[in-house]
């Protein structure tokens, strides 16, 4: 299949479960080649398992998930290996190598699937820390780092090969604001002065609306709404309202269900 040129990964009529659990329910959606996508929604809706269908960990039941126009869920694991070599991800919590330093993280990957030379791997993996501003760290160890340190060192791993697409699973998870600001801001400029695209999961609004070019929110294993972030705020979808104006209650309830409130203390009610 000739690979689109507007998009970089597709999913067409896909359907994925666990067992009897349909998670996503046969969904089509796009991610931009150039972009900064975003997928929200509430807490199991399966934002996270887009990513492991992108990258092969988990298999679609039904339909197609194309990366580049090649279907993923066929492939074979030389090809699978192929497809992620052009691909990085950064996991939630940057799940860095805790018994390597900050360099050998970066350099990991160029030393698992390069023949580079040392001198090579040392000059790409100080440019890659320069890049999201932790040149002068590269000698500590995981433990030596806060938690939006490690994110960044791990953005760096995620770039070390000069991938097309970078995934993150929610990079802003537990950070304060400043963190949250800055790893925002890195996932905007190294997209953009790096020709990357760029699919992240999120549950916080403000970042996300700021930085992204294309908005998917997922509700009940539906895509519910996307678009530009500006027509996602005004889809007049009750679900869709609810989530990016964060309202305690609506068509996910406040309450779960029940008997009413009249029934529980009428029950209990002597004569």
């Amino acid at each position: 299949m000739a690979p689109n040129p507007e998009s970089l990964v597709e999913l067409r009529n896909l359907t994925f479960g666990y067992g009897e659990q349909v998670v996503l329910d046969n969904i089509s959606m796009s991610v931009p080649r150039g972009k900064v996508t975003a997928l929200m929604g509430a807490s199991g809706g399966g934002k996270t398992t887009i990513l492991r269908l992108i990258g092969g960990q988990n298999r679609a039941k039904s339909g197609e998930m194309l990366f580049d126009g090649q279907d993923v869920t066929p492939m074979n694991q030389a090809q699978l290996y192929a497809a992620r070599r052009r691909m990085g991800m950064l996991f939630q919590f940057g799940a860095l190598f805790a018994d390597l330093s900050v360099f050998e993280n970066v350099a990991f990957p160029l030393r698992e699937h390069t023949n580079l030379s040392d001198p090579l791997i040392r000059h790409i993996v100080l440019m890659k820390l320069n890049a999201v501003g932790l040149r002068g760290a590269r000698d500590l160890m995981p433990s030596d780092l806060s938690g939006g340190m490690a994110r960044r060192v791990a953005l760096a791993r995620a770039i070390a090969l000069d991938p097309e697409l970078v995934m993150y699973d929610e990079p802003f998870s537990g950070l304060d604001p400043i963190s949250l600001a800055i790893a925002a801001r890195l996932i905007r400029q190294l997209n953009d002065s790096m020709g990357l695209t760029s699919v992240f999961v999120s549950h916080e609004l403000e970042q996300t609306f700021a930085i992204s070019d294309h908005v998917i929110i997922l509700a009940n294993g539906k895509i519910a709404a996307q678009g530009t972030p500006e027509q996602v705020r005004q889809s007049t979808d009750p679900l869709v309202y609810q989530y990016v104006n964060a309202l305690s209650d609506g068509p996910v309830r406040f309450h779960y269900p029940g008997p009413s409130i009249e029934e529980d203390f009428s029950a209990g009610a002597t004569p």
